[in-house]
């Protein structure tokens, strides 16, 4: 009998639209013969719209597991996985605790920092409340400024003098009222696939070239001009090393499943720095996350049976815990 698995994509944050692309491509790649697929689309004001792909007659109803394709808020920071979790249902990617702290990059930093991983310098400010020479005191320039919680660059400056401060958290502000000022690290860009549950593995990496000053929201997905070295040109040292990082970041924020852990080479040091893990990384057609695991010899639909069969290996575990005397 064919695993019912419920696709949830769309939602509320400022990453709809990528959502819907990933989607697209899940689908897309998942085997006929092994899954019947029910669309569950997310309206941008959170309404939930059932739609079924031409069920099968004699069907069965209900679902066995969940594949949430809900990148950033209401998505990705443990506010589905927890109603997912009441509703005793399977799903794919990381529980409730390690979608919320892997949402928020604070929190993320400071375990990491705990762990004695590598993290840039940084500074927490909430909305409205700081003083611009102050922050230009503290950091070096350039500095990054972010949303606490949001994914895909969105509300991302990079800020260069004292003077471009001001704009640049006001526009972090329309995304969340908790901002991130980081130093900026002056290197490459790389990004580590990892895969599993306790025993995660992590894939071969690739280096992203921006065309722009950052990888940001427009040369993700709008520009199409960066591109990506797959796989990176790193020695095998280094290679080892940003796997190990990956891996160790992976466990630091509790992820399970899937994530994609971006990383920095900072040029004047050598040293790499973990910049984020992303528990649900998009899946589009230009997308690394399954190209790191194709490189890796693992293919795109492949991929997808082995994140459901992960997520019911976790959701079989946690049945076997006592929540009662």
């Amino acid at each position: 009998m064919k695993l019912r698995v419920a696709v949830l994509y769309g939602g509320r944050s400022g990453e709809h639209e990528i959502s819907l692309r990933s989607a697209e491509s899940i689908i897309a790649a998942m085997d006929p013969q092994r899954f019947e697929v029910q669309r569950i689309f997310i309206t941008k004001e959170g309404r939930w719209e059932p739609r079924a792909i031409s069920p099968e007659p004699g069907a069965n109803p209900g679902i066995d597991v969940v594949f949430p394709v809900l990148h950033g808020t209401f998505g990705e920071d443990g506010t589905v996985q927890g109603l997912l979790e009441l509703a005793d249902l399977p799903y794919v990617g990381a529980g409730v605790l390690g979608s919320a702290v892997a949402m928020d990059k604070e929190v993320t930093k400071r375990l990491l920092r705990e762990r004695g991983l590598p993290v840039a310098e940084f500074i927490v400010l909430t909305r409205g409340a700081y003083n611009l020479e102050d922050i230009c005191s503290r950091l070096p320039f350039p500095m990054f400024v972010k949303p606490a919680n949001l994914g895909s660059s969105v509300g991302i400056s990079k800020v260069k003098t004292c003077e471009e401060l001001a704009p640049a958290l006001k526009f972090a502000e329309e995304f969340d009222r908790k901002i991130l000022v980081e130093r900026g690290i002056t290197g490459r860009e790389f990004e580590c696939a990892v895969l599993g549950n306790r025993d995660p593995i992590a894939a071969i990496p690739c280096e992203i070239l921006p065309s722009r000053e950052f990888y940001d929201y427009e040369d993700k997905y709008i520009l199409g001009t960066s591109k990506t070295v797959l796989p990176a040109d790193l020695t095998p040292e280094q290679t080892r090393e940003m796997q190990n990082l990956a891996i160790a970041c992976y466990q630091a924020v509790q992820c399970e499943g899937m994530a994609r852990v971006d990383f920095l080479l900072e040029t004047a040091s050598g040293k790499f720095y973990i910049n984020e893990p992303n528990t649900i990384p998009g899946f589009t057609s230009i997308s690394m996350y399954p190209k790191m695991w194709e490189a890796a010899g693992l293919p795109y639909a492949e991929l997808i049976s082995r994140l459901i069969d992960l997520a019911l290996e976790r959701h079989a575990e946690r049945k076997a815990t006592r929540f009662h005397r």
